[in-house]
Formats: C-alpha cells, structure tokens, sequence
C-alpha cells in the first residue's frame, strides 16, 4: 500500500537533515504506540548519513495481528539514509521476525521552498504479506505511521525554532 507525507519546515534542507539525522533527536522523541528506539547504527560518509533505528511497538494490537505475531514482540529496524547536500534519501523498514512479510520503503526529498523554508516529502511502499489479511493490516496500519510522520514534523519544527 502506497503511503505520502509532505512537511514544511521553517529552516533549510541542511538545517532539517541535521535534525532528521541526530540519533538524539529520535530517542528523544515520544511517538504513540512505540518504544523510544534504540541507536543500532550511526554512519556519515562525506555528506551522506545513515541512521538505524530499532523500535518495539507497544500498543495494544488487534486479535488478527496476535495471531500473527504468534506470541512474539513487534520489533523492527528503520533506517534512514540522506545526503544533506542533494537533500535526497531513503527510509526503509522492516520487522526484525520476518522482514520478508512487514516491510518499506519510501524516497525522501528535502526541497528549498520560499523564503529559505524547506519542503519534506516522503513517498513509498508499505507491505503486509501474510495471506488473506495482508491488505486489510496494510490499511489498518499506514495511517498511523503517515500520523508518526506527522509527529515527527512538528517535532523538527519546534526543533528549528528553539534554535533560533
């Protein structure tokens, strides 16, 4: 199932990608449902970052998802690779369990709008491939990440503007 963010944030694409890409500003962040997430990796190469991101969800999940999960926590690894200069990145995800069945991913564009303001668009793919009820979990789950999305923008907004 197809999923699409846009943000606009009151700083520039470097500015943001800052922000976006500091290991402290995700594990200090309360997203709903889920753990704050661990730092599994940290990379910089030239002007290309690479963050990992380990995260638990912790809210209540519906019987079907139960069922699925077979007893098992679920956990996965994010990872967000963005080049500061470009602006342009990814974001992929995946259930640590089985990556095969849960898993995303999407292309990321931080764009210079008017005024030195920068526009974030997120767009991508999100998979749920068990049998029968694959489609309806897509559906029932890609509102609340595209909502997470949203929370992390007003998370990076207040960010920028503390810094001012």
């Amino acid at each position: 199932m197809q999923f699409r963010a846009e943000h606009e944030f009151a700083g520039t694409p470097q500015a943001v990608a800052a922000i976006l890409m500091d290991p402290d500003f995700h594990t200090g962040l309360d997203l709903p449902d889920l753990s704050r997430p661990e730092v599994e990796a940290q990379q910089n190469a030239g002007s290309e970052r690479t963050l990992k991101l380990r995260y638990e969800f912790v809210g209540s999940l519906d019987p079907i998802a139960r069922r699925l999960l077979a007893g098992r926590r679920l956990t996965w690894i994010q990872t967000v690779v963005l080049d500061a200069e470009s602006g342009s990145g990814r974001l992929s995800f995946a259930a640590e369990a089985e990556p095969r069945r849960l898993h995303g991913d999407a292309v990321i564009r931080l764009d210079v709008v008017d005024g030195g303001r920068t526009r974030r668009r997120i767009g991508g793919d999100f998979f749920v491939k068990f049998p029968v009820v694959g489609g309806t979990a897509e559906r029932r789950i890609v509102p609340g990440l595209v909502r997470r999305l949203d929370i992390e923008a007003e998370a990076v907004a207040a960010n920028l503007a503390s810094a001012e």
